[in-house]
């Protein structure tokens, strides 16, 4: 849900290396090829609309549209982040490109209001109602779906920003790890079908 802490994390792990992409800012350019002002209301109203118009997946396939050109151009090698998953649907669309892990942070609704008031974005509600309303716009296109259906959950209630950080590259760290293992085991099994043939 909004305010969690799920672009500190996404943050936290550029600067580790990792390729970061916001479903958010997908939206936000959207907008500006529209010329829409950068208002939550509208950001938000786009955002149902690319779904009512293209699907459950459109922001995930808009996403793959610019991973695949990194692709092509070399610009891209090793871990993506995606963050701001909205719906199963858009990890459906993603895992037609590769492995998907998905880490929901959960935090209280005050905590989250918190967060949203500090970020002073242009798109985050001010007013409590306004965080209400958005509230329940995300959860119209399936977020409550995704979070429960997460490989893993990271509460960020008591946390400290460095223990969100570090528990979120732990989590991240050991799933790199077990499909670097799963996939390394792939090959040695396809080496031993090729031998026998």
């Amino acid at each position: 849900m909004p305010g969690a802490g799920k672009s500190t994390v996404a943050n936290s792990l550029k600067e580790r290396g990792f390729l970061v992409i916001t479903m958010g800012d997908i939206v936000r350019e959207e907008a500006r090829q529209q010329n829409l002002e950068m208002t939550d209301e509208n950001l938000g109203n786009l955002m149902l609309k690319l779904r009512n118009d293209l699907g459950p997946g459109a922001i995930a396939h808009l996403i793959l549209k610019n991973v695949e050109k990194e692709i092509v151009d070399g610009d891209i090698s090793g871990n993506i982040v995606i963050d701001g998953i909205r719906s199963i649907a858009e990890v459906e669309v993603l895992k037609t490109i590769g492995h998907v892990k998905l880490l929901a942070i959960h935090a209280a609704t005050t905590t989250r209001f918190g967060h949203l008031k500090e970020r002073a974005r242009s798109d985050a509600p001010m007013i409590r109602d306004n965080f209400i309303i958005r509230d329940k716009r995300e959860l119209t296109v399936g977020i409550s779906e995704a979070i429960a259906l997460a490989d893993e959950t990271l509460s960020n209630n008591n946390l400290t920003i460095e223990e969100l950080k570090e528990k979120a590259f732990e989590i991240i760290r050991k799933w790199i790890i077990e499909i670097n293992n799963n996939s390394n085991s792939n090959n040695s099994n396809m080496r031993k079908l090729q031998r026998r043939n």
